[in-house]
């Protein structure tokens, strides 16, 4: 027996060949993990970003090698391109050292 899978939200096809209602849902579950991954840089580069805002240096130096540490995870699982994390990586660095 298949079973109902939603492909989008309010959607209400449903694929009818076995392989096709799978591929549905492990679509759903890794956009799922990369959509907590993505949440996970934005909210280390937000805590970075207002530790640089409070002047605290030692905690923004902390906080910057804990983003790095998030965006190049994310790069290695494809989730944002190489390219995309070395910029990202780059300007946080560079916004250290004009506060420096």
């Amino acid at each position: 027996m298949l079973e109902y899978v939603r492909l989008h939200k309010g959607d209400t096809k449903v694929p009818n060949i076995k392989s096709a209602i799978k591929r549905v849902r492990v679509n759903e579950k890794k956009n799922a993990e990369n959509k907590m991954i993505k949440s996970q840089i934005s909210t280390a580069i937000k805590k970075y970003k207002t530790a640089l805002a409070e002047k605290d240096l030692e905690k923004a130096t902390q906080l910057l090698s804990e983003a790095v540490k998030v965006i190049d995870s994310a790069a290695s699982k494809n989730v944002i391109h190489k390219n995309n994390a070395s910029r990202k990586q780059a300007r946080l660095t560079k916004l250290l050292e004009t506060i420096k």
